[in-house]
């Protein structure tokens, strides 16, 4: 009897030992070859926008975290010396028609009088007029040039949306003197969200372009479904080798052990139920679905 309950206990510890490795084993391999991932990132398009002329902020018709439309005036440069600048291009502009519209009648009189006698004016005469006459169009033609700049320039000084979005991080305030070229305030373009989700490369071959994912967002456990794989990058960034940073920088090493490499792969996003409320860097756990069907980790 005692053999018998000795055997019964080694078979009960060998065949939970062998449950334990077999869903060890299974683990492990959802683990390292199934195509999920947690480390996933909520992204959009980051517009920092920057005056196309230097001045003082007039006025300033947003504020923090307000929506804007497309063509909507953020801001307003200090619109005086343009508005004076119109006021002399146009002024040149006048003054350089009437120079032409002269020199052109003195060049047809010339013509005319050398028709009627060509003894009463030399041939140098006329191709001076003629010269002066073709001068004086190419210098209307440069002050013409100079007024549509300063009427693009006069425009300009009205900052406006390109995109559908949200003014985020605003600190620019009315006074603050903005300068051609440096940002005054960022939009995230509402119209561009997406999803990057990092698969370590040994889950890559389950990850191909037009693939459904699962996208369930740490915030709120919010799902958003029937969502495609846009594409996977074909390059992340060695270190000595892309110099300029262009190529995604993804780190795959601990001080002890090193990673699998991931890779971004790109998600897009569909329509946006309403009541969810995207922001980028928000994180987000992806789940592929090759077969278009419903899965989870």
């Amino acid at each position: 009897m005692a053999l018998g309950r000795q055997a019964i206990r080694v078979s009960v510890t060998l065949a939970v030992v062998a449950i334990a490795a077999v869903i060890g084993w299974k683990l492990w391999n959802v683990y390292m070859y199934e195509p999920w991932t947690r480390d996933a990132r909520v992204r959009a398009t980051i517009l920092n926008l920057a005056p196309d002329v230097s001045g003082l902020i007039s006025s300033l018709n947003v504020v923090d975290n307000q929506s804007v439309k497309k063509g909507d005036v953020l801001f307003v440069v200090e619109r005086d010396r343009f508005q004076a600048a119109v006021a002399q291009a146009q002024a040149l502009v006048d003054n350089k028609r009437a120079n032409l519209r002269l020199a052109n009648d003195n060049a047809r009189r010339n013509e005319e009088l050398a028709r009627a006698d060509s003894s009463a004016i030399t041939q140098v005469e006329i191709e001076t007029s003629q010269a002066t006459a073709a001068v004086a169009a190419a210098e209307l033609g440069q002050a013409e040039a100079a007024l549509t700049t300063a009427n693009i320039n006069l425009q300009r000084t009205e900052v406006r949306s390109p995109v559908n979005g949200f003014v985020t991080n605003l600190t620019a305030s009315v006074g603050d003197y903005a300068t051609t070229g440096t940002p005054v305030l960022a939009i995230i373009d509402s119209d561009s969200f997406y999803v990057y989700a990092y698969f370590i490369e040994t889950k890559l071959p389950a990850v191909r372009d037009g693939d459904l994912a699962r996208v369930e967002l740490m915030a709120g456990s919010v799902v958003l479904e029937g969502r495609r794989v846009q594409g996977v990058s074909r390059g992340i960034a060695e270190t000595g080798v892309d110099a300029v940073g262009l190529l995604a920088n993804i780190n795959p090493n601990f001080t002890w052990v090193r990673l699998a490499q991931r890779v971004p792969v790109r998600i897009a996003l569909g329509k946006i139920p309403p009541d969810v409320r995207l922001i980028a860097g928000l994180t987000a756990t992806v789940t592929m679905m090759p077969s278009g069907g419903q899965s989870g980790k």
